[in-house]
């Protein structure tokens, strides 16, 4: 018998910045700007916009994520370096300072004197979370109040945008997602309550943290109640808490549910058929949803239900099957759905095709509805019986969702009958370009006198053409909302865009139901 030892090695220390830990959460090439802006500057005002989409269909985007970007960042993460001695906070930054450039020809001055502040000298102007605004409208900006600070603007323009772009492009797919999934109810006579929960957030494994998975939970929350993201509770809670008179209630729901080792785990012991009856004798009522296609997915449906039919039948509460493998649209709308389909597929001897010969043929929702039957609702689509349901937790994007209601609307299904999970492909397969997201600066003040800033590259195609001035934002004749450049002081005082955060601390505040409201999403 041989026999190993190891000897336990000690990691070296690994110094972090602990106290100035936030005032490096920005591009190093941003740490010496403050002396290359011109002489004289004491005043930046910059803006937050969505510049264009590579979503189609998609043209306005929603204002989310501020509010908590402004509580983690530019009050919490900055408490440890106002709260600490002045000396020991200037000597940690030059000592940070120096390992990352080497000789410190930046100085410190500047952080002694925001140290002696203490908090952040700026002001954030924007309209309500929650809003859909237009691309090339900005959703906030961002100017110092002390003439000393300007350079501050900028400085925080990296761990804005890293903050801000995620959770605001997530709630801007799910509000694509939920227009989609009315459309469908409002056809097929489903009340929009309903899609509250028909689409359901398993995105939390595919994003590249905690962090992100709960900022983009958030942002599916403002269109639908459905997720397994449990980060987000405490998240929402934290930044978007409950308010007099807008208390946030339910913030996301979910049920029981099995997954494949479960399922695996219990054929080990038994038959698939056991490992089913197990599950209803541990949920005797309520909802349970139940991966089902860990080996055949048919076979379930055409042999393990209708054994169970009556047991299921006699539950006070609904059996989910879930299928995730293979084509989204096929497994549950069948392959004679597909456009042309059935009349490209020869019937042998001209004979009907049954549902046991071809089950894929007819697809998950037919074939619940020849077992469990259900009722027409009255616009004439069918509905399955509340005892049976089906949800698809795998590989759905808007397009397959939008083909899926109009597969089942020409099968005469309602658009209930199927509820989806989505994951990492909608949520987090995206980036800062999805819609062109950037911070920019529109305006400075240079020796008293006030300069119009412009980027419009020759090279670029118009996307990256910033705007320009003091800006406001307001409603026009139809409506919506439209962008003033080179606002007048009148003009500002009358925009949207209205301080929420000053000078370390909130001028107003929304609980995450009053963002839920703003969007107006759920029924």
């Amino acid at each position: 018998m041989t026999t190993t030892t190891s000897a336990r090695i000690t990691a070296p220390a690994i110094t972090t910045p602990s106290i100035t830990g936030a005032l490096f959460e920005t591009d190093a090439y941003k740490l010496g700007h403050r002396e290359l802006y011109p002489e004289g500057t004491t005043g930046i005002l910059s803006n937050y916009t969505n510049r264009g989409s590579r979503i189609e269909g998609v043209t306005k985007v929603v204002h989310f994520g501020l509010q908590a970007f402004l509580q983690s960042y530019c009050t919490e993460a900055f408490a440890p370096f106002f709260a600490a001695d002045e000396d020991e906070a200037v000597a940690e930054y030059e000592a940070v300072l120096e390992s990352i450039l080497g000789p410190n020809h930046i100085g410190s001055e500047h952080i002694r004197a925001l140290h002696r502040v203490g908090y952040l000298p700026l002001v954030f102007r924007a309209v309500p979370e929650g809003t859909r605004v237009p691309l090339r409208v900005p959703s906030f900006t961002i100017e110092n109040t002390r003439p000393e600070f300007f350079w501050l603007v900028n400085y925080i323009e990296t761990v804005l945008s890293a903050a801000v772009w995620h959770p605001s492009t997530t709630a801007t797919i799910a509000d694509h997602y939920r227009g989609i999934l009315d459309q469908a109810a409002d056809t097929t006579g489903v009340d929009r309550a309903a899609v509250n929960w028909q689409l359901h957030d398993f995105s939390y494994r595919g994003m590249s943290g905690t962090a992100s998975a709960a900022a983009s939970g958030a942002g599916h929350l403002l269109s639908f109640t459905g997720s397994d993201s449990l980060a987000t509770i405490d998240w929402v809670n934290r930044y978007y808490p409950s308010s007099a008179g807008t208390e946030n209630g339910l913030v996301l729901g979910s049920v029981p549910a099995t997954e494949h080792s479960v399922m695996c785990a219990g054929i080990s012991e038994s038959s698939e058929l056991e490992t089913f009856e197990r599950i209803l004798d541990k949920h005797p009522s309520g909802i349970v949803s139940v991966v089902s296609d860990t080996f055949d997915f048919f076979q379930v449906l055409n042999g393990i239900l209708p054994v169970l039919k009556n047991r299921i039948m006699e539950r006070d509460g609904k059996l989910v099957i879930r299928p995730d493998s293979g084509d989204p649209a096929d497994i549950i709308c069948g392959t004679a759905s597909r456009p042309g389909l059935a009349d490209a597929v020869a019937v042998p001897d001209g004979g009907a095709r049954t549902m046991e010969g071809d089950p894929e043929y007819f697809g998950a929702v037919q074939l619940l509805w020849n077992v469990f039957g259900g009722t027409v609702n009255a616009k004439g689509y069918k509905v399955l019986d509340r005892h049976i349901g089906l949800i698809y937790g795998d590989s759905i994007t808007i397009d397959r969702a939008r083909d899926i209601w109009t597969r089942l609307e020409a099968l005469g299904f309602a658009s209930e009958n199927v509820v989806f999970g989505v994951g990492s492909y909608s949520y987090q397969y995206v980036t800062r370009d999805t819609f062109s997201s950037a911070v920019k600066a529109t305006w400075a003040m240079i020796d008293g006198v006030g300069h119009n800033l412009l980027k419009d590259p020759a090279t670029d195609n118009g996307t990256k053409k910033s705007a320009t001035g003091r800006l406001a934002v307001t409603r026009g004749d139809d409506g919506e909302l439209v962008l003033i450049e080179k606002a007048t002081p009148e003009q500002e005082a009358a925009s949207l865009l209205q301080p929420v955060w000053a000078d370390g601390a909130f001028t107003t505040r929304q609980s995450f139901a009053d963002v839920r409201a703003v969007l107006g999403n759920l029924a």
